[in-house]
């Protein structure tokens, strides 16, 4: 499974990135903003420098919700760099300028899929990636993770191509499970990955072997 980070911060983006475990990078208009970023200009060139980043797919959200205008966008961001992969919300103008950009040799990442029927959809017009968020799923009473699940054997009964993308991932469990199910990717902020690096019989351990050199 691949690790991409969720955020549009260059300094966690490099943290990451310096573990050596890292990916690609997938932001949002919400978090660009979080980072003081606004303007189309700025944007772009918050986009290129993530890409000098990190050498791995950067997926880049368009803010139309129509189809020409997503396709305006979407050409001007795959523009920017050859990692950048554009990134389509999951309504009915989006599944069209998916096809759109299929057909012209740009990837796609289709965001806010919240059913399986979203998924195939996304996947027949040739998204480069589905994102389920699975922490919204579980924040409305469902269990985001048998989406993850569905929609991972619906694409190996149909032969899909599209890589699935675990979003709106909340705590390292969510990655676990995500890879358990067969998620392609997992998308999470740097506190879940780190997450990963913990456990209390590691600490007592290291502590114990630190202990134990000190008598050498």
């Amino acid at each position: 499974m691949k690790f991409f980070i969720d955020t549009g911060n260059l300094a966690q983006i490099k943290e990451a990135n310096d573990l050596g475990i890292l990916d690609g990078v997938t932001t949002n208009p919400s978090l660009m903003a979080k980072e003081g970023v606004k303007g189309e200009e700025a944007i772009a060139q918050h986009y290129k420098a993530i890409c000098e980043l990190v050498d791995g797919d950067i997926s880049a959200e368009v803010l139309s919700t129509d189809f020409a205008g997503m396709v305006e966008e979407g050409k001007k961001l795959a523009a920017i760099h050859p990692n950048i992969v554009v990134k389509v919300p999951m309504i009915k103008d989006g599944i069209k300028a998916i096809k759109w950009f299929t057909d012209n040799g740009i990837r796609t990442n289709c965001t806010l899929i919240f059913s399986a029927g979203q998924a195939i959809l996304a996947a027949k017009a040739g998204a480069s990636y589905v994102s389920p968020f699975i922490g919204r799923i579980d924040d409305s009473g469902w269990d985001g993770m048998e989406l993850i699940g569905q929609i991972r054997h619906i694409f190996d009964v149909q032969n899909y191509k599209t890589e699935i993308l675990a979003a709106s991932i909340r705590n390292p469990l969510h990655i676990i499970k995500a890879a358990e199910l067969g998620a392609d990717v997992c998308t999470c902020p740097l506190s879940s990955i780190l997450g990963l690096l913990k456990h209390p019989l590691t600490d007592i351990g290291l502590a114990q072997f630190l202990e134990d050199a000190k008598k050498m």
